[in-house]
């Protein structure tokens, strides 16, 4: 089933996590409400998350979760919308002791902060040329975030059984009716 893949690898994990908060599929958004918000994040382990929620950054985390779901798939506007959270909640680049990229959070507020976490993996992983892999099942009523690990690396449904099935039935029932 699509919501039973392994975790994305190391910090990829982070935001797949987030992107799949939502389970469009079966019509699930942990992130709907304050009460399951603060259930999710507490489940997670997000430090000073669930005690930091409210309506209002609630709104701002829905919204930015949504944007790098859409950056995943492509979306030039949501590119546009995390370079400027980007800007505000990152400071500039670094090198780390081993020389890798750092973009280091600057958010303090513990929801801001998420996100900082967020978008700093997003932007290092792309740096590195490492979240090819990072995907958006290509059902659109699913969107589910996975890892491929397809061996060419060209997967595109989260479950071959689910979304992938319904595509290819959907493409036979057009075929016969065209």
């Amino acid at each position: 089933m699509a919501y039973d893949r392994p975790p994305a690898p190391g910090d990829l994990a982070l935001i797949e996590g987030l992107c799949n908060s939502a389970r469009f599929l079966k019509r699930e958004d942990l992130l709907v409400s304050l009460d399951s918000a603060r259930a999710w994040a507490n489940a997670r382990d997000l430090p000073g998350v669930a005690e930091a929620l409210d309506v209002d950054s609630l709104t701002w985390l829905r919204r930015a979760r949504e944007a790098v779901r859409e950056h995943l798939e492509g979306d030039r506007e949501a590119a546009g919308y995390l370079t400027g959270l980007s800007s505000e909640l990152l400071g500039a680049p670094r090198w780390g002791a081993e020389g890798e990229i750092v973009l280091p959070v600057v958010a303090e507020d513990p929801v801001r902060r998420l996100v900082a976490e967020v978008l700093s993996v997003l932007a290092v992983t792309e740096l590195a040329d490492r979240r090819a892999r990072l995907k958006v099942c290509r059902s659109p009523e699913c969107r589910w975030v996975f890892y491929d690990r397809s061996p060419a690396g060209n997967g595109g449904w989260c479950s071959m059984e689910i979304c992938g099935a319904r595509h290819k039935m959907r493409t036979y029932r057009e075929r016969r009716r065209g």
